[in-house]
């Protein structure tokens, strides 16, 4: 009989034994499901709100005609960077230790910028080159011994097409950091020239011809008037510094033609242009004395 009620008892112990953990269980499960509903509805919500404000900063850059590289690129940073918090974010919701987890991502982050710092250093000056724009697809500038007109300007590197058809690579770091001339930053330029005539002519009349070849070229702007005035005394000729306007994408062809015209119309007004020249005398030799 004692050996029966003990049996009972054992039966009666470990059934509330298991319903007590089985209790405990559905405490944790509930627990833990709550956690990750919370935690997903908050991550759901969390890139619901990075892509609206990602819509935002795309609208307002495209209002303020940001250039189309950085565009793009700053967009993707700005995307990365804030769906990474939010992942961490969910990952600590959920009971993560993530303070080892971002001090393990700097870490990384510093020994990559160590190994590329070149690279990163051009990555840098194209992301300033495209925040500062100071140039842009098509203009011609002049930077590093090479003059050419830009082709593309890409994150690390700008691409240069010279006018005898080469392709050159430019780091973003150089051109960041180094002097740059941008010939077409402006609307118009001044063609600065300067031609030499013969001490014989007659300063009115070459000014006279060299104002009716500038005059016939439409190309060459009336505002501001052209220069024209000798600007030195030289060892074989009078030069005449001649400096007409004209819009920046004519100068080349404003420059060649009117050093052609300029020549022609001297030959046909009897202008002559001096080159170098020595005179020598000779004299006799005095006799000898007896």
């Amino acid at each position: 009989m004692d050996a029966l009620e003990d049996s009972e008892l054992l039966e009666h112990i470990n059934v509330e034994s298991l319903q007590e953990h089985i209790s405990t269980f559905i405490d944790l499960f509930i627990m833990l499901a709550s956690k990750i509903v919370i935690a997903v509805v908050v991550l759901w919500i969390s890139l619901w709100l990075v892509k609206r404000l990602i819509g935002m900063v795309d609208t307002s850059m495209s209002k303020r005609n940001v250039e189309v590289t950085l565009h793009k690129f700053l967009l993707n940073i700005l995307s990365l960077g804030l769906k990474a918090i939010a992942i961490i974010i969910f990952a600590s919701m959920l009971g993560v230790e993530t303070a080892s987890l971002v001090a393990l991502l700097g870490a990384a982050g510093l020994a990559v910028g160590l190994a590329l710092q070149g690279s990163l250093a051009n990555f840098a000056g194209g992301i300033i080159i495209l925040f500062f724009r100071p140039f842009k697809a098509g203009d011609v500038i002049e930077a590093q011994g090479f003059i050419g007109r830009i082709e593309e300007i890409q994150i690390f590197n700008t691409i240069l097409v010279t006018f005898d058809n080469r392709k050159i690579f430019i780091p973003n770091g150089l051109l960041s950091n180094g002097c740059l001339v941008n010939d077409f930053a402006m609307r118009t330029r001044r063609v600065d020239m300067k031609f030499g005539v013969s001490y014989s002519d007659s300063i009115p009349h070459v000014r006279e011809v060299v104002q009716k070849v500038l005059a016939d070229d439409e190309r060459i702007l009336k505002r501001p008037e052209p220069d024209i005035f000798v600007g030195e005394h030289g060892a074989d000729s009078v030069n005449f510094f001649v400096r007409p306007w004209c819009r920046t994408e004519d100068y080349w062809d404003v420059y060649f033609a009117v050093h052609e015209e300029i020549k022609l119309a001297f030959d046909r007004e009897g202008i002559s242009i001096p080159f170098p020249q020595r005179d020598v005398h000779f004299y006799p030799a005095e006799k000898a004395s007896d």
